[in-house]
């Protein structure tokens, strides 16, 4: 449904002024840009006041085609976020209230009159708030909402480009952390997000107070997927789409920037896998040894003590805070397997830091674990099988993929051939999958049947994080919580078992795989959270 598309006087005036505000953003931005090959790229900011007390915090997101540089790559034109890729960080307190202008400058959407879970509508957006615990209805974290662009009529009569709010009230003991922001409407997701519209979001809170992290330099990595073909985004007309492009790889806007640390300080990166159809197995490589990453946060959620690790593995969608210090003088690269070329070079200089900064040896816990006395009803385990069927369908989109298990969507003939069925297991968006009441703690099984490690389908639950406690059937310890977590193919494939709670809100949300062509290709359900 349409939403604010009164035309009037008034609302022109703000649109103009709006986008003199954007054009301010880009023009900061290009020139942060022109500077990133003497200083590390970091998004623009939209900061909160330093006054601990609940505020509002109010930015605009201006979408529209950009000309831009990626510095590594060259000139693109892309949707993006104010110009930008990423967008603004945005950063909050539990209890604040995020108020958001988003305004549509892109073109009209060409006509669609086919079937749902095919691209479509690329001109058309919403927001998602990946993996905060924020309302699902309303002006909130709601992905059923469509913030349309004019259409071809308003265009020729000079009507002004629309604008829609979101108001998103953050609870008072929301876990500090790092999130990130994206847009979710079905069928253009992929498209878009492999465009660079993606941007993040920093909840301040008690972990930020630790000395030895309060010390370190707080700094944003935002790791982005993106697919140009001469210099744009080729439209989703098909299957082959995703590998047809190669993808290029930018942090914080540019291909492989230089970071340059101190001998013993101590950096903290906000590390967001910004990607669409690429996991990341990180790895800070030099030619004598590796730098230790210190993990100390995972999906926004602070563990009860920093975990050393060669390798950090993010999912699409993952985000991993990590503490890193330049113990050894030297040139290292930041390296993920399977991307041919370095995510960003890491210098540490060799003029020192004394005394040498220090790590934390334990942190506040971002969220009490639950464990298997908290399950409500042991007999009503949930399951999803994320599985493929290939080559069953008519047109460019012959794969079906689907989430089978617990309540599927059902088949648009129960006694056909659900193989080549176009409904079975596939979104509906008028089918609710899962009904999930407030208050009661579950157990969910998640697998995947493909058999291929390299084809990954990681389970992505929105309002709720989850606690994965056994990965293939062996348990952690401790449980790691999670909002997307990984699921790569093999013989058999990987498999998850997580606790969930359903906490404080209604209404109708999903899960989906986080591969994002996957879930605009229908691989997604429907979860509607009621009250107890």
């Amino acid at each position: 449904m349409r939403e604010n598309r009164g035309i009037s006087r008034r609302l022109i005036l703000k649109t103009v002024a709006g986008l003199a505000a954007a054009s301010h953003g880009i023009l900061t931005a290009q020139r942060a840009t022109a500077a990133a090959s003497t200083c590390f790229p970091q998004p623009e900011v939209s900061a909160r006041a330093a006054d601990p007390a609940p505020q509002i915090v109010e930015q605009t997101l201006d979408v529209r085609f950009t000309e831009l540089s990626v510095p590594g790559y060259g000139q693109v034109t892309t949707r993006t976020y104010n110009g930008t890729i990423p967008g603004p960080t945005l950063r909050v307190r539990g209890g604040d209230t995020l108020r958001l202008t988003h305004i549509n400058g892109l073109p009209p959407n060409r006509p669609f009159h086919g079937d749902h879970n095919t691209p479509h509508h690329a001109n058309s957006f919403n927001l998602h708030t990946h993996g905060m615990h924020v309302s699902p209805s309303g002006h909130a974290d709601n992905i059923q909402r469509v913030f349309a662009p004019r259409t071809a009529t308003e265009v020729a009569l000079g009507a002004a480009e629309p604008r829609y709010t979101s108001t998103i009230h953050i609870p008072a003991d929301h876990p500090a952390g790092t999130y990130w922001y994206h847009p979710h409407l079905h069928g253009a997701t992929a498209e878009q997000i492999v465009g660079g519209m993606a941007g993040v979001i920093i909840v301040e809170g008690d972990i930020d107070e630790v000395p030895e992290i309060e010390a370190a330099e707080d700094i944003v990595v935002c790791i982005s997927e993106l697919k140009f073909d001469d210099g744009e985004v080729p439209a989703f007309t098909s299957g082959n789409w995703v590998t047809d492009i190669p993808s290029t790889f930018a942090v914080n806007g540019a291909v492989n920037p230089t970071i340059t640390l101190r001998q013993g300080e101590v950096q903290r990166w906000r590390l967001v896998a910004a990607t669409a159809f690429t996991g990341l197995h990180l790895r800070i490589s030099g030619e004598c040894e590796d730098l230790t990453m210190h993990q100390i946060a995972q999906d926004g959620i602070s563990f009860a003590a920093p975990v050393a690790h060669d390798v950090v593995h993010l999912a699409m969608g993952n985000r991993a805070d990590v503490l890193v210090r330049g113990d050894r003088p030297g040139q290292y690269r930041l390296l993920a397997d399977g991307v041919p070329e370095p995510l960003m070079t890491v210098e540490v200089a060799d003029e020192p830091v004394e005394p040498p900064m220090e790590l934390p040896t334990s942190l506040p816990l971002g969220r009490p674990f639950l464990d298997e006395n908290d399950i409500t009803d042991p007999d009503a385990d949930r399951e999803v099988i994320f599985h493929v069927d290939p080559r069953v369908l008519p047109g460019a989109f012959p794969n079906a993929y689907r989430m089978l298990g617990s309540n599927p969507t059902p088949p648009a003939d129960p006694d056909g051939d659900l193989r080549r069925d176009p409904a079975y297991g596939r979104f509906d968006p008028h089918y609710v999958n899962h009904t999930l009441r407030l208050g009661t703690v579950e157990r969910w099984t998640v697998r995947t049947d493909e058999t291929l490690p390299a084809h990954a389908h990681p389970f992505h639950l929105h309002t709720n994080q989850i606690l994965v406690t056994h990965r293939n059937g062996e348990q952690l310890d401790p449980p790691v919580w999670h909002d997307t977590v990984a699921l790569a193919g093999g013989t058999p494939g990987d498999s998850v078992t997580f606790l969930v709670k359903y906490a404080d809100f209604t209404g109708h949300a999903v899960a989906h795989c986080h591969q994002l062509h996957h879930e605009d290709l229908g691989m997604m359900q429907t979860v509607h959270y009621v009250e107890a």
